[in-house]
């Protein structure tokens, strides 16, 4: 019947196939490869190093309770001091991500995004949903 001439053209398949085709192929594409790379060159240091200051403040709180129970005004002592700081630390990661991600992530993404999503594009239009479902082969008889 018609169903061959729906979706991706040279491929004979549906719009979603086409998309899951392009998306995989795009894995290996240089653009995703220096994507992924990119990610990783933040990600992986920086979750190093915030496991390092936690495990550090993990371990004086076992281990040092004496430096931990140092108090520098107040009812402050240093254990309360670093359990805030991991707090602060975590907001300034993430400050430091979003900052990061728009800067070196984001273009690249959305360049890589836009180029899938022109393919996809292509198909449905070709394709309207009424001849999708079979109800408009009456109209593509004729052509």
């Amino acid at each position: 019947m018609t169903t061959a001439s729906r979706g991706s053209p040279e491929h004979g398949g549906s719009p979603e196939a086409d998309f899951a085709r392009r998306s995989v192929a795009m894995h290996s594409d240089p653009r995703f490869v220096e994507l992924r790379r990119r990610l990783r060159v933040f990600v992986f240091p920086m979750s190093a190093a915030f496991l390092a200051w936690y495990l550090l403040y993990v371990l004086m709180s076992a281990y040092a309770r004496d430096v931990m129970s140092i108090v520098l005004f107040g009812h402050v002592n240093v254990a309360l001091l670093f359990g805030l700081l991991q707090f602060v630390t975590t907001f300034g990661i993430a400050i430091l991500y979003a900052r990061y991600a728009g800067r070196r992530l984001d273009p690249l993404a959305e360049q890589i995004h836009d180029e899938l999503d022109a393919g996809s594009a292509a198909a449905p239009a070709a394709a309207p949903a009424a001849d999708r479902t079979g109800a408009g082969d009456e109209k593509g008889a004729g052509a």
